[in-house]
This record gives C-alpha cells, sequence and structure tokens, in this order.
C-alpha cells in the first residue's frame, strides 16, 4: 500500500526554523520525482520545492527561494524540508506528494503529482 506520511510541524515564532520530514513506502522512493506543497487557510494548494529522482534538480517557489531547502535520502525512504526564517505567511498544512512520470518543472501543478499525505500544519506566529 502507497502511503507519504508527513512530521515535523507545528508553532514556531518568526524567524524560527522547523524541518518536515516526508516518509514514504509501498514504493521505491529512488525512481520517483518528490515535492511539497502548502495550503493556508482559504488558499489553494501551492507548490513550493520539487527534487528530482536523481538528486540533481530542485525548484523552489519565489515565495521560499533562500529560506528553505529541499533534499532526500533514498536509502531512507525519506524527503525533507528545511525552513529556516519562517514567516507569518508561511503559515499553513505542508503536504508531501509524489510525481510518478516526470521531472521537476519551475510551475508545480497538483494535476502532475498523483500520491499525497495527509499533511503536517506548520503555524507561524509570536
Amino acid at each position: 500500500q502507497l502511503q507519504l506520511v508527513e512530521s515535523g510541524g507545528g508553532q514556531v515564532q518568526p524567524g524560527g526554523s522547523l524541518r518536515l520530514s516526508c516518509v514514504i513506502s509501498g514504493f521505491t522512493l529512488t525512481y520517483n520525482t518528490m515535492a511539497w506543497f502548502r495550503q493556508g487557510p482559504g488558499e489553494e494548494r501551492e507548490g513550493i520545492s520539487c527534487i528530482n529522482a536523481d538528486g540533481n534538480g530542485r525548484t523552489y517557489a519565489d515565495s521560499v527561494k533562500g529560506r528553505f531547502t529541499i533534499s532526500r535520502d533514498n536509502a531512507k525512504n525519506t524527503v525533507y524540508l528545511q525552513m529556516n526564517s519562517l514567516k507569518p505567511e508561511d503559515t499553513a498544512v505542508y503536504y508531501c506528494a509524489r510525481r510518478r512520470f516526470g521531472r521537476c518543472e519551475p510551475l508545480l501543478r497538483t494535476a502532475d503529482f498523483d500520491s499525497w499525505g495527509q499533511g503536517t500544519q506548520v503555524t507561524v506566529s509570536s
């Protein structure tokens, strides 16, 4: 059974850091492009970062570029999102997702990703 499980969310003050993890099972992480999306209250789901299967290509939305870093450890079946210099506007539910075919593109579309986790809440507030 294919499964993606996010963890690492929580509440943090502006300027703080969090590291999200996405542990996958039911498929081989090595062969798949993976991404992180987020959805704030009343907003559409936004693709914020993507990493190709070989780990050599990564993309970031302008809103997180320079602050967030995506990485993967295929041996641990885990994808990470290191989030630094967090801002209140980063408050959202964060989801990891699998793209079964294809590589990262500058604009991440939810329709290109076929499997999703349940999400983890990140709240940035003082």
